[in-house]
């Protein structure tokens, strides 16, 4: 089994924690390692939150499509309406 970038960087992720904890010293350890302390307590925070998980970078943001996203027949129409008068403005269309 190939180990992926996100895989490889949640490992030097966890080696940098555990470091850290031999050390007693966790600038010692960002300094050896090449992290910020500000990245060193967000790593530890997502650590302890989620786990061996919470190592794995992911795009901030939500999932699937946008909460306020109108019906599909409502975006439909207007887009079918702009197309058909594009110097309507917003007011107008609404």
């Amino acid at each position: 089994m190939t180990m992926t970038t996100k895989d490889k960087v949640a490992r030097r992720e966890l080696s940098l924690l555990e470091l850290a904890k031999d050390l007693s010293n966790v600038s010692r350890a960002c300094k050896l390692m090449g992290y910020s302390r500000q990245q060193f307590y967000e790593i530890r925070r997502n650590f302890q939150t989620y786990g061996a998980d919470g190592l794995i970078d992911r795009l901030p943001g939500t999932k699937g499509p946008h909460p306020n996203r109108v019906a599909a027949e409502i975006e439909v129409a207007i887009l079918d309406h702009a197309l058909a008068h594009p110097c309507h403005g917003a007011t107008r269309v609404e």
